[in-house]
């Protein structure tokens, strides 16, 4: 039996796993792919038994055959008409995870550059109260994140961008930048996600919106690799990124002394029944 079969054989038609070893709660694995079919089966297979109940998978319009590794694995896929961006592709990650019942949900790259057995333990901490939203920081510590071949332009953006962030949220995180995310359905279902970015600024909106609403962050040590086939922007587009965070913490500041409203941090509005 291959590993594929044996990743299939172990879901039932709607995703679910062993109910004896399942968290209280649904827990739902989101994917924001994008060319991720040389890295997706092995992104799966280090997710424990038991960990998820479903796995969705939502493609950016994927030039090469991410869909069908996907749907070969057995998992629930979701294809964009045309390319949204990786804002975008969350936002329909998101809704559909709710739609689907979700209680927990875990964001996690298809590109194998996260390590997905952390997965149970980012879930308890949120099941336990602890944390509504649980990030996974690659930077335990320098040696660490440089021999995992982090470059160390991005390295030392991070940390830049990591302490601002920190001093301005009132945080304590080891890395605002990381795509291994938790969240409890609260969190999804109060924080007005659908008005961020489709860019890559999306993360750094979402945070501070979770600071700004009053949910709790906490993080968790995530091994981390970086390859080839691993996503990563460019030069360019992390320098774009960067500032783009700092506008985020501008807003936030204004909003927050009340100079001026943004409505990244305003409630949605209660619909009419």
């Amino acid at each position: 039996m291959t590993n594929a079969d044996a990743l299939i054989q172990s879901r039932t038609e709607n995703g679910a796993i062993d109910e004896s070893t399942r968290l209280p709660g649904r827990t739902i694995a989101v994917m924001p792919a994008y060319n991720a079919a040389a890295t997706l089966e092995a992104t799966l297979r280090d997710v424990p038994d038991g960990a998820v109940d479903e796995v969705i998978l939502v493609d950016d319009c994927s030039s090469d055959d991410t869909v069908a590794v996907a749907e070969r694995l057995g998992l629930t896929v979701i294809q964009h008409e045309q390319n949204l961006g990786y804002g975008g592709n969350q936002k329909t990650c998101y809704r559909h995870a709710l739609d689907r019942g979700a209680d927990y949900i875990v964001m996690i790259h298809p590109d194998y550059q996260y390590d997905s057995r952390v997965i149970p333990a980012a879930v308890e901490f949120l099941r336990l109260g602890i944390c509504d939203v649980v990030l996974g920081s690659r930077i335990r510590t320098r040696a660490e994140a440089l021999a995992g071949g982090m470059p160390r332009y991005k390295y030392l953006a991070n940390r830049g961008l990591t302490i601002v962030e920190n001093v301005v949220l009132g945080q304590n995180l080891g890395d605002f930048h990381s795509g291994f995310r938790a969240y409890r359905r609260e969190v999804l279902e109060t924080i007005p996600f659908d008005r961020n970015s489709d860019d890559f600024v999306f993360d750094s909106q979402f945070l501070a919106q979770a600071v700004s609403f009053g949910f709790k962050l906490g993080d968790i040590p995530v091994p981390v690799r970086y390859f080839d086939e691993a996503s990563s922007i460019n030069f360019g587009r992390s320098t774009k990124y960067g500032l783009s965070t700092l506008g985020v913490l501008a807003r936030y500041c204004l909003h927050h002394t009340r100079l001026w409203r943004s409505r990244l941090f305003e409630p949605d509005e209660p619909t009419e029944s």
